[in-house]
Formats: structure tokens, sequence, C-alpha cells
């Protein structure tokens, strides 16, 4: 088994497509059907727009990053909404 050297925001993208795991090992086929079909549906929905999926994605992983007072002001500073007490809940609760 070879791991996969996995950076950046495609890494991920990257494993999946070659049908394994970052250790190597291989991702059960019943999982990879099903996140494909999933994906599929996912890109034939209908987009609300460009900066709100870019605003969502900002909030997912910048909560990773960023503490709530960080993330929140950097989102306003760049012109966002500050994050929504649901967000707080969810990412910070």
């Amino acid at each position: 088994m070879q791991t996969m050297a996995i950076a950046g925001p495609d890494g991920v993208d990257t494993a999946i497509k070659a049908g394994v795991d970052l250790d190597g090992s291989p991702i059960p086929r019943p999982m990879l059907d099903l996140y494909n079909e999933v994906m599929d549906l996912e890109s034939q929905r209908a987009r609300s727009g460009v900066l709100k999926s870019m605003r969502n994605r900002v909030v997912k992983t910048g909560a990773k990053h960023f503490d709530q007072t960080v993330l929140n002001s950097r989102l306003i500073e760049a012109g966002w909404e500050g994050l929504k007490d649901k967000e707080i809940s969810f990412y910070f609760g």
C-alpha cells in the first residue's frame, strides 16, 4: 500500500478519483458509488450565486483555521455579513 501526499483544496478529490484513502487503502466501492451519485446530483442543482457559495466555503473552512472573533471580523472586512447565529452554534458551539 502506498500513502498519498494530499495537500491543497483538490487533494481529497484527487484521492477520491484514485479510489484510495490517504493511507493508500482502497475506498470501498459502495462508498465511492454513493459519493459519486450525490456529487452528480449536486452538480445539477441550481446555484444561488457565486458570492454566497464563496462565503459558505470561507465559513466552513475558515472555522478550522480561525477563532470565532477573527473569522467574523475577516468576513466583515471582506464585505460579507458576519457570522450568523446558526453558524456560530454549529462551528463554534
